[in-house]
């Protein structure tokens, strides 16, 4: 049992616990193989740090990345940076492919990437490597307080 999937239990939330086979740097798309999703309904929970090194969240669709630049304006930031993987891991509890924003070590802000809320539903990590937990996106909002941002890199033209 995963401290996501204590929070999530905790809170009553309606889950489905989903397990797939694991690869290195696999990512959001082997995920998506696995489970025989589209990857858009993958949600990567991705660990920052502002210019003064407070720690927070991003939720992002798994097949879209960030603008860390769009990101840092909407924050009212000069920047924002990904946490290097020992740091996050500190500040999550989590080790890197197993994060979840559910359970987390430390309380930090969370955003999550406006569009997400347009889904149904989606897949995010229950806390370890090989486990996404299928929910309500508002159960981001409800049990984390998520605020909505837009932090998508715009495409390559």
């Amino acid at each position: 049992m995963t401290p996501a999937l204590r929070q999530l239990k905790a809170a009553k939330a309606d889950f489905i616990a989903q397990q797939y086979k694991y690869v290195d740097h696999g990512g959001t798309a082997q995920a998506a193989r696995e489970l025989g999703i589209d990857e858009h309904r993958i949600v990567k929970t991705i660990v920052l740090k502002t210019a003064a090194g407070k720690p927070f969240i991003m939720l992002m669709h798994g097949d879209r990345e960030i603008s860390t630049k769009k990101l840092a304006r909407f924050l009212g930031e000069k920047s924002v940076e990904l946490c290097p993987v020992p740091e996050a891991e500190r500040h999550s509890g989590y080790h890197c492919g197993g994060t979840s924003p559910f359970g987390f070590r430390k309380r930090v802000s969370i955003y999550a990437q406006h569009s997400i809320f347009e889904l149904d539903w989606i897949c995010i990590n229950g806390g370890q490597r090989g486990l996404f937990v299928k929910i309500a996106p508002a159960l981001l909002k409800s049990i984390l307080g998520v605020r909505e941002a837009d932090a998508e890199q715009e495409p390559e033209r």
